[in-house]
């Protein structure tokens, strides 16, 4: 397998776990209008609209540094109950053997930071092995954002005051709880280093503790947002919030932080579910409006 892109000197290879229709835009995005979604349609088929709905993927990201292995955020993991969006639950895919398309090993990992602990980011923390959900990745240290630990342990007090709380069902317990006990989780707050050149930025709204990761080489800069964007109408209407946002106006007001800066930084931006090509540039129109570019 091929790198997707570069940044800089490092090599970074998109890991395909499901594709598919998702959802009705208007049971997605939370301000929906449809004379505005209509207006944007057609450019958008068929890599983020098909036969009526969101076109999505769940993908993870390897950033090979040639020093280290890095996986940004690791999708929804296979053989889970996920009764809050049952599209999730009990999949079966090969995303191990698309790691090992790409010439990597779980052993080979150092690194996991997940933006957020949402049910499509954690998954693949864990896996089913000798009667227990253990590490995916044995050798890699695991990054976590401290305020998503806090909001989505269901042992805390602030879980049951989280819309998305149904959503999350089992997700701590299977794929953050597990990697806790082995002693390889950090739980980490705003401006971390996760390797040279990495830092993790908080940009909440979408969950309680959202994180971004920055990653700068040789003078490029890329963005790893997770859900700060699920599609690129919230690029042109960076108002429009996914339902599944905990707090609609942070929300927004991060999405235009996230997007000003990547326009003033000329940086990529690289989603967790933006179909093909999977990441966008952006830039400030004659209006001020913020422009996909995908070139």
């Amino acid at each position: 397998m091929d790198a997707a892109f570069a940044i800089g000197s490092h090599r970074v290879y998109r890991l395909e776990e499901w594709q598919g229709g998702f959802s009705p835009p208007a049971a997605l995005f939370a301000e929906f209008e449809a004379a505005a979604f209509e207006r944007e349609a057609a450019g958008f088929e068929p890599a983020f609209f098909r036969d009526g709905l969101i076109y999505g993927y769940l993908q993870s990201w390897l950033i090979d540094t040639a020093t280290e292995r890095i996986i940004v955020d690791t999708g929804a993991g296979n053989d889970k109950d996920r009764p809050g969006i049952p599209i999730f639950g009990q999949l079966n895919t090969p995303f191990l053997e698309g790691l090992k398309a790409a010439g990597f090993e779980p052993g080979d990992i150092d690194k996991i930071f997940c933006t957020h602990l949402h049910i499509d980011h954690v998954g693949w923390n864990t896996e089913w092995r000798e009667g227990a959900w253990q590490p995916t990745f044995p050798n890699a240290r695991y990054y976590f954002p401290r305020a998503d630990e806090e909001a989505w342990n269901p042992a805390k007090t602030r879980y049951a005051t989280l819309a998305g709380a149904g959503v999350n069902a089992n997700v701590f317990e299977d794929s953050v709880q597990p990697v806790l006990d082995a002693g390889l989780a950090e739980l980490i707050d705003d401006g971390a280093t996760i390797a040279p050149g990495m830092r993790a930025w908080t940009f909440p709204g979408h969950t309680p503790g959202h994180m971004v990761l920055e990653v700068e080489s040789e003078g490029d800069v890329a963005l790893f947002t997770g859900d700060i964007l699920h599609h690129p109408m919230q690029v042109i209407r960076p108002d429009w919030n996914s339902v599944y946002c905990e707090d609609r106006e942070a929300a927004a007001a991060t999405r235009r932080r996230i997007l000003e800066r990547a326009a003033a930084k000329g940086a990529r931006i690289v989603p967790a579910h933006f179909g093909a090509p999977h990441s966008v540039f952006v830039e400030r129109g004659d209006d001020g409006a913020f422009v996909p570019r995908f070139s």
